[in-house]
């Protein structure tokens, strides 16, 4: 029998005479329930034993696989049994055993347990985020996006409610770092080793993921660290992989990014610049792919962000709080009825739902045939030059942004006003800050686009 599994035992009811009370009885019943928790699972049986002394009762208990019935341990407690022997008869009736394995826990859990999410399009305003968080989606090369606006304006509900949204890619079965069967690029190193010994790759379709990385999250946690576990039990040095593994391919959220520890951000610098992790750590050193959507959230009032990590974010929104109260009113009615039943305010923005998601669908594959004129290209990189913009990271996401844009709209060739939607977002945050300047740094790219474009 497999030592992970656990067969487990119910003794219904035990009718002999011995020297235990009631009062023994009710503690050790008490004691054991709280020994065994809530999760363990009990087949159902009974034990009668006679004697001639009075009879007494030892309430339902449960052992594990590793322990006996009748020992003097049991459940890794020391108990004092009788060291009298009874005279009588013992009759065991339909005594049931049950196998479970872990992996029957695992998908035995339900989704209902799990913590609702307020749909997408519930979300009531803020477009210009719920733009921004879309054209990720469609094409992640565009660099992700930095969230930044007042306290209380549903930043972290919106990137969080992104999750039903997210579609579905082909990843390596068994693999933790998400590789791609198809790109080499995408490929871990013990992937790469098995392309090259002509393995049959066995890959499975599952969802983009979404990781949240905690303000108090450690270097190794983010990066991956030696397995403990492995070095114990079997004597090797192995690599458990961290956040970053687990986002390759998928989204990475950080809320309240401009609170991150130094440390950190270098961390997701040196991961965003080359798109591969290297972990150095005890004689181990361990390079894995970490491409993923990188999302950020602030309050500009809790402090800036470092312009190093910034300029890494492809796209920048603003968040203002909502001024109409005819909307601010519907908010606090949406998410008052959410509150009192997510499920039910869950189905009634399925259909909308469903209808989101066949738009991203249809984008992601139309993306690859959208064409971007070339005297439009040009225009791009005039107005990045005339502002002033450092670098070139500017033109290349001004174009991929508004090429995604044309997708998510249905057409196959990009026109002047995507790009008029798309470069505000594209290139407010890559401005130099003018202490001086009292307007906005959106509205100096606006300017500037209709200069160009006329």
């Amino acid at each position: 029998m497999d030592k992970r599994s656990s067969v487990l035992y119910l003794c219904n009811s035990l009718h002999c005479k011995g020297s235990f009370g009631s009062s023994r009885n009710r503690a050790m019943s008490t004691t054991m329930s709280g020994m065994l928790g809530a999760s363990a699972a009990l087949s159902m049986g009974s034990f009668n034993v006679s004697s001639p002394d009075r009879p007494f009762h030892i309430p339902a208990l449960a052992f594990r696989s590793d322990y006996f019935l009748g020992s003097r341990r049991m459940l890794g407690c020391r108990m004092r049994l009788p060291k009298r022997r009874f005279q009588g008869t013992v009759a065991v009736n339909s005594v049931a055993s049950e196998v479970i394995s872990t992996d029957q826990v695992k998908k035995g859990v339900s989704k209902k347990t799990q913590r609702p999410v307020y749909p997408f399009a519930a979300i009531v305003g803020q477009d210009e985020m719920k733009l921004c968080l879309l054209l990720n989606v469609i094409d992640p090369k565009i660099g992700g996006v930095m969230i930044m606006g007042d306290r209380g304006t549903g930043k972290s509900t919106t990137v969080r409610s992104l999750v039903d949204l997210l579609p579905e890619i082909r990843v390596v079965a068994g693999d933790s770092f998400n590789s791609d069967p198809d790109d080499p690029e995408s490929m871990s190193e013990d992937v790469r080793q098995r392309v090259e010994r002509e393995e049959q790759l066995p890959s499975v379709m599952t969802k983009i993921t979404m990781v949240d990385l905690p303000l108090g999250a450690t270097e190794d946690r983010v990066c991956g660290t030696i397995d403990i576990e492995k070095a114990l039990t079997e004597g090797v040095k192995a690599f458990e992989p961290g956040l970053l593994a687990k986002a390759n391919r998928g989204i990475l959220y950080v809320d309240e990014v401009n609170l991150l520890d130094d440390h950190l951000v270098d961390v997701l610098l040196d991961a965003a610049a080359s798109g591969w992790n290297t972990v150095e750590r005890e004689g181990i050193s361990m390079s894995h792919p970490a491409r993923f959507i990188l999302i950020g959230s602030g309050n500009p009032e809790e402090g800036e962000l470092r312009p190093q990590l910034l300029d890494r974010f492809g796209m920048h929104a603003q968040v203002g709080t909502v001024r109409d109260a005819e909307l601010r009113v519907k908010i606090v009615e949406e998410r008052a009825k959410f509150d009192r039943d997510p499920k039910a305010f869950r189905e009634s923005y399925m259909q909308e739902q469903l209808k989101l998601q066949n738009q991203i669908f249809e984008a992601r594959k139309r993306l690859p045939k959208v064409q971007i004129d070339h005297s439009i290209r040009v225009k791009i990189s005039q107005v990045c030059s005339e502002l002033n913009v450092d670098g070139l990271r500017g033109d290349i996401v001004s174009n991929r942004a508004a090429k995604a844009l044309a997708a998510l709209k249905g057409r196959e060739e990009v026109a002047a006003e995507d790009v008029m939607t798309v470069i505000p977002n594209c290139l407010r945050h890559r401005l130099r800050k003018d202490p001086l300047e009292s307007i906005d740094s959106g509205l100096l790219v606006v300017e500037k686009f209709y200069e160009v474009f006329g």
